[in-house]
């Protein structure tokens, strides 16, 4: 059991260290929305991709160990969550206390973590919403504006002008 909880702690602390590492590319990350560079902002999610995939490969193993440490509590997997492997370890003092400090600080990285992509979110949200608004601006430069042409029963006949600025014949 000593080996697991072992291992155990091992993949809990690698996990952080990934979470760590996509955290300090999500604040990168920040600065090239800003600056609108969609280059940087493709290679930063090729960046992320490979993170991610170290993460669900940390996260398989991580529920191997939890699966093997379950048939040698003779629990249910379901039932070895973080807070309660604390509460088992009472008589081992030094892993209680290894499991209290990843999950602390496991909790405040994803906090952090959660923190930026929320910023994140509300900047890539605003600068769709300048695309957008560019672009009408754009699509409205481009349209002529309605003349004041009426037919015989006073209606507004809706013709543009034209777009080449001036209709003047020569």
């Amino acid at each position: 059991m000593a080996s697991l909880m072992e291992d155990f702690i091992d993949v809990l602390e690698k996990e952080n260290e990934e979470y760590e590492r996509l955290t300090e590319l999500s604040t990168e990350k920040r600065q090239i929305i800003i600056n609108g560079d969609v280059p940087a902002l493709e290679d930063m999610t090729g960046k992320e991709q490979e993170i991610t995939s170290n993460l669900k490969n940390l996260e398989n193993r991580r529920q191997q160990v939890v699966k093997d440490m379950a048939i040698v509590l003779s629990k249910k997997p379901e039932e070895l969550t973080i807070t309660n492997m604390i509460a088992f370890l009472d008589k081992q003092p030094e892993e209680q206390q290894k499991l209290q400090d990843i999950r602390e600080r496991l909790k405040a990285t994803l906090t952090q973590m959660a923190d930026i992509n929320t910023q994140n979110e509300i900047l890539l949200t605003q600068a769709m919403e300048m695309v957008e608004f560019d672009l009408t601006l754009f699509k409205s430069m481009r349209q002529a504006p309605t003349t004041a042409n009426y037919d015989k029963r006073a209606n507004n006949t809706g013709d543009v002008l034209g777009s080449r600025g001036f209709d003047a014949k020569q």
